[in-house]
């Protein structure tokens, strides 16, 4: 199998109906019902600029998906379709692709895929100049962003062990069906869906662009054999697998040369994650470091066969009954509860994906302006006691701003205790620290209080839709979330009379 590294520790598918090279408007594949995702990945069609440029606000820079892993020339945004479907829109230039024919065949090839360990290709568009390539929307981050820049608690090792599995059979299931090259694999084109389980993205299996190289520019992760001919082959997707296993093991970024001194010499502790002290089976590291090994082999023909990888990883699963999103500490999403009548704001939106990430930052960006009129004091109350409340607010802004949401909900509950003024805001601003913490029920009676002091408010309805979704309440949640779009219309209605 050529992953013989030493201990450390002591479907195919059936046939698809061919495609018309000249697809109509609207093209459909047949799959497998057995290899579809769980939730039903949607036909592939041809989209228009103007489609996707309403479903992007017009490729707005807040829609760009950040860490997606790509390049500036090839940016990656989220985008809404008219029937309130999310998507991922990858852009890219002319030069990339100057034969609309050759990118519009290559996108229909990776469009007969339909796997559900994929981030599925469902369109693309090739309007005029305009390259873009539509995929499933993922809502719960990158595996990089879950592994290197955790916020609460990094992945737990049994979910590291379905990770490394999901996108073996994601690759596994690419080869089957004749695709075997996929392009810069990484911790960044490992996605999360709704449900919490990982998915290999599309984009990498596009073939390589004309401005564009097969792998990222650090050189110390790129395959030994890319490097001298600037080829891609099999052997070297099985390279990149390895370091994907070794962000797995380690929870950073360690070289391939760097990780095979460390498994060579044994020094065990400086290669698994310090996180995950206590807290993983030493069999089973050992058996996951030794695919490593065989994966980072400097001869291709010495690495291990996908089947093989898939196979040894398969024994390995100690939890395959838990869902990932419990495994991920992160709230599963029901989009048809969730899903208003009425056309959400961006906090709408943010709440409706259960995004705090982006309603931390709506939220820092309008900072008080919507507690305007609120509180009306006199000369007589700006005493001390007073100044020091609102030297409280400043503080818990400070620490709100700078994501260190224990220190915010202290200064945010002096603030509060003094009660000379009353601020929706800080409810709202305090609530948002209670979810980051794992404190829904604090989280929904914060967002209580700030209906309480602004009742006509929407943020308030949009975040104990939030709380509310957090302690499983989903019926409550859409309503409420509804609740808060009958607010806002409510207000521009008022704005555009008056």
């Amino acid at each position: 199998m050529g992953c013989c590294g030493s201990s450390l520790f002591g479907i195919t598918q059936a046939e698809r109906d061919e495609q018309n090279p000249q697809p109509p408007k609207r093209e459909t594949l047949s799959a497998s019902a057995a290899d579809e995702p769980a939730n039903g990945a949607p036909f592939f069609s041809e989209f228009s600029f103007l489609d996707l440029n309403a479903a992007t606000s017009e490729f707005s820079q807040a829609n760009v998906l950040s860490e997606s892993g790509d390049k500036a020339a090839n940016v990656v945004y989220k985008g809404r379709l008219e029937n309130r479907q999310w998507i991922a829109v990858k852009k890219f230039t002319k030069m990339a692709w100057p034969d609309p024919e050759q990118f519009a065949e290559e996108a229909r090839g990776v469009g007969k895929l339909r796997h559900k360990r994929l981030a599925n290709l469902i369109g693309y568009c090739c309007d005029g100049d305009e390259r873009l390539l539509v995929a499933e929307y993922m809502p719960n981050d990158t595996l990089a962003k879950h592994l290197f820049h955790f916020e609460k608690q990094t992945i737990a090792w049994a979910m590291r062990l379905r990770v490394a599995l999901y996108v073996g059979e994601a690759l596994d299931y690419c080869n089957t069906e004749g695709r075997p090259i996929y392009h810069d694999l990484n911790a960044y084109r490992v996605l999360f869906d709704e449900d919490g389980d990982p998915r290999l993205s599309c984009f990498g299996l596009m073939k390589n662009s004309r401005d564009g190289r097969s792998y990222s520019t650090n050189l110390a992760y790129t395959p030994p054999e890319y490097l001298k001919n600037g080829r891609v082959t099999p052997e070297s997707v099985i390279y990149s697998f390895g370091t994907v296993l070794l962000d797995l093991l380690s929870g950073k970024h360690i070289p391939p040369s760097q990780a095979l001194d460390m498994i060579n010499n044994k020094n065990l502790t400086l290669l698994m994650d310090s996180h995950l002290e206590g807290k993983f089976s030493t069999e089973q590291a050992t058996k996951v470091i030794d695919l490593a090994f065989g994966c980072l082999q400097y001869e291709p023909r010495e690495r291990p066969s996908i089947k093989d990888l898939v196979m040894t990883l398969a024994p390995l699963q100690t939890k395959p009954n838990v869902p990932s999103h419990v495994m991920l500490q992160i709230s599963k999403q029901v989009e048809a509860l969730s899903t208003p009548q009425r056309p959400l704001s961006p906090m709408g939106e943010a709440c409706s994906r259960m995004d705090l990430t982006a309603i931390h930052q709506i939220l820092v960006n309008t900072h008080y302006k919507d507690d305007e009129g609120t509180n009306e004091l006199s000369f007589q109350e700006w005493t001390q006691q007073m100044r020091d409340m609102l030297e409280a607010r400043k503080q818990g802004d400070y620490a709100f701003r700078d994501k260190d949401f224990k220190t915010a909900i202290d200064y945010y509950t002096q603030f509060i205790n003094v009660g000379t003024m009353v601020s929706a805001t800080v409810y709202a601003r305090r609530s948002l620290c209670y979810l980051f913490s794992d404190q829904p029920d604090a989280a929904l009676l914060d967002a209580m209080q700030a209906q309480c002091v602004y009742p006509d408010w929407a943020t308030a309805f949009y975040m104990q839709s939030v709380a509310l979704s957090k302690l499983n309440m989903q019926k409550d949640s859409a309503d409420m979330l509804n609740e808060g779009a009958v607010m806002e219309e409510k207000k521009q209605r008022g704005a555009r009379t008056s």
